[in-house]
């Protein structure tokens, strides 16, 4: 539900992490604290199912995001790199952890406000340091939110192709489908934002939430939604099938509907 004045309220909490990722969550406060070269570190925030508190043992993974007091350097992405096998190796619970790196002024910047801005201030639970969005706004489900979150489908559309053609192995196609399912999902929630006026977590809302706008092309989000849970599974048609399928399509709609990204370097 969104806050009384319509704003979007943070999806997560510290007290929603289920009790067999507690012992994850704090070795990840711990080892994160440790992890940078000093002064380098600024905060840390976990996203994602954890705090959302819908986690799965042994099929979610760790999601943090990272912001360093000046923009990442070799040597802190060497230690993000180091930090992630670190949990993923201590941790059967999880299925992976990821970290996201990024420099405060990037993630304060007006270029990023409507994007890694809301990502902090609305997804992200603070893990370690200052809460960044104390200095960001408050949001609310608007086109020029939808636009900047995921108004660059049209781009990522022949990378998918390069990248679906070039795959060789089956963790190399189960990489890209995880990508592919989930960023459709996501980008035909945002469509319909706006007009739904609140933030849906979990991919199966957000599939339905589409479907309810767009119901011609619910199934095809319903398997963009199984695509992304079980990249394992995924088959080479049905990605295809998607990428040229319901990609194009999603991309028109947005461009029309919210216009496109503001580009980036």
């Amino acid at each position: 539900m969104p806050n009384e004045d319509g704003t979007l309220a943070r999806e997560g909490a510290l007290d929603r992490v289920p009790e067999a990722f507690a012992p994850v969550v704090a070795a990840a406060r711990e080892l994160t604290g440790g992890a940078f070269a000093p002064g380098r570190l600024h905060s840390a925030c976990l996203y994602g199912s954890i705090p959302r508190g819908t986690a799965v043992p042994g099929v979610s993974d760790l999601d943090l995001l990272i912001a360093l007091c000046e923009e990442p350097a070799e040597e802190d992405r060497a230690a993000a790199a180091a930090l992630e096998a670190e949990l993923d190796g201590r941790f059967d619970v999880i299925d992976g952890a990821s970290a996201l790196l990024f420099g405060v002024p990037t993630l304060l910047s007006e270029r990023e406000r409507y994007d890694l801005g809301f990502f902090v201030a609305c997804l992200c639970t603070p893990l370690l340091g200052e809460d960044l969005a104390g200095r960001l706004p408050r949001y609310r489900p608007t086109s020029l939110l939808a636009r900047e979150t995921n108004g660059d489908l049209h781009l990522r559309l022949p990378r998918w192709r390069r990248r679906l053609a070039a795959a060789g192995t089956d963790a190399e196609l189960a990489r890209l489908a995880r990508g592919v399912g989930r960023h459709l999902v996501r980008t035909g929630f945002t469509l319909v934002m706006p007009r739904f006026g609140d933030w849906a977590g979990e991919l199966e809302e957000m599939a339905e939430v589409f479907a309810a706008y767009h119901p011609e092309r619910a199934e095809q989000m319903r398997t963009a939604v199984a695509v992304g849970r079980r990249p394992g599974d995924a088959d080479r048609a049905v990605l295809a099938a998607l990428i040229d399928g319901l990609g194009p399509w999603l991309a028109e709609e947005y461009r029309v509907a919210h216009g496109v990204k503001a580009p980036r370097p």
